[in-house]
């Protein structure tokens, strides 16, 4: 690693470090789902967040957006939201004799947009941000508007029985990089919560980094190589979820209908590069690619009546994935 790039990784380190120790002065515990939030953002991606109510997912959002000096939007998602509520509309304006239509935009156009409660809202509604998740653009009456990078929708979703939820659709659950499950706190982390949230002091957020830093960040994470045997081994993962495929294991033969698509793999190389970096090496690792495969895939597997039936649960698919790939990767020393 040459010494402009070391220099590189070390701030990337830096501000990563930086930006999580904010977070945490809000938001206790729940460092895999903090991690996976932060790395959503510097990759380009998007997450999915699924919990029961009061785990604290909207504070964690709106204090990522602090530590990050982004321009923050929420979309509390309901049954009437329309789309037009969410990308804009034109407006007819008046100044004197002179009358034209003016595009307002919508909440879509900032930043980090928290999609609150979002399996709350109709189908319809929630295809509105189908175009935004995957082009960072919208389109109203014909005419494309660019969203402003970096862009992230981070969803809030309650448990798919709760009452009043609609599931969201296979194809819109694809296009979330992650799908990161809050934890419900343990005794001393709900202790260290009501000091916090009970007491005379007010915690406050301090921006540690920028729009155009998160967007160096991005490029240098990019930039990281992966060897073959690694790209491999992501493959064999993603393939891996397809009961028809010679790398599934007996578990998704059973239980699976159908697994990832692409869009998994990406997911899992982009967050091990993120990772590799972290960890002091400018190069993707098994470890890294493995670390990552459950929060990547876990939405983008689809049960069979028997998975359905049994209530199997998709990280336990994912495990028996990842067994057989790492018995049938060929050992590399640049690979671990």
């Amino acid at each position: 690693m040459s010494g402009i790039v070391e220099q590189q990784a070390t701030q990337f380190r830096h501000h990563f470090a930086r930006v999580k120790q904010e977070i945490q002065k809000v938001i206790v515990g729940s460092e895999p789902v903090i991690d996976g939030v932060l790395i959503c953002l510097i990759v380009g991606g998007h997450a999915l967040l699924e919990g029961v109510p009061g785990l604290g997912k909207t504070r964690l959002v709106r204090t990522l957006a602090q530590a990050t000096h982004l321009r923050f939007a929420r979309i509390q998602f309901t049954p009437d939201l329309m789309p037009l509520d969410i990308t804009g509309t034109y407006l007819l304006t008046e100044s004197g004799s002179h009358r034209e239509f003016r595009f307002q935009p919508g909440p879509i156009f900032a930043h980090v947009v928290l999609a609150d409660e979002i399996n709350r809202a109709t189908p319809k509604t929630q295809s509105a941000l189908l175009e935004a998740m995957q082009e960072h653009s919208v389109t109203v009456t014909g005419k494309r508007h660019s969203l402003e990078e970096p862009f992230c929708v981070l969803a809030t979703q309650n448990p798919i029985e709760m009452e009043g939820t609609y599931p969201l659709p296979e194809a819109q659950q694809d296009r979330f990089l992650f799908k990161l499950l809050m934890p419900l706190p343990g005794p001393e982390e709900l202790a260290t919560i009501l000091d916090r949230t009970t007491g005379a002091t007010e915690i406050s957020v301090d921006p540690v980094v920028d729009a155009p830093t998160l967007l160096q960040m991005r490029a240098l994470a990019r930039e990281v190589p992966i060897a073959p045997v690694v790209r491999d081994f992501a493959i064999r993962v993603t393939l891996g979820t397809h009961p028809d495929s010679p790398y599934a294991p007996p578990e998704v033969q059973q239980f699976v209908r159908l697994g990832s698509s692409p869009r998994g793999a990406q997911a899992m190389v982009l967050a091990a590069k993120v990772r590799a970096l972290l960890s002091g090496r400018y190069h993707v690792a098994i470890d890294d690619i493995a670390a990552f495969a459950a929060p990547a895939l876990r939405h983008r597997i689809l049960r069979n009546f028997e998975g359905d039936a049994e209530a199997v649960d998709p990280d336990r698919i994912v495990e028996a994935v990842l067994r057989k790939a790492l018995m049938e990767t060929a050992p590399d020393p640049r690979s671990v």
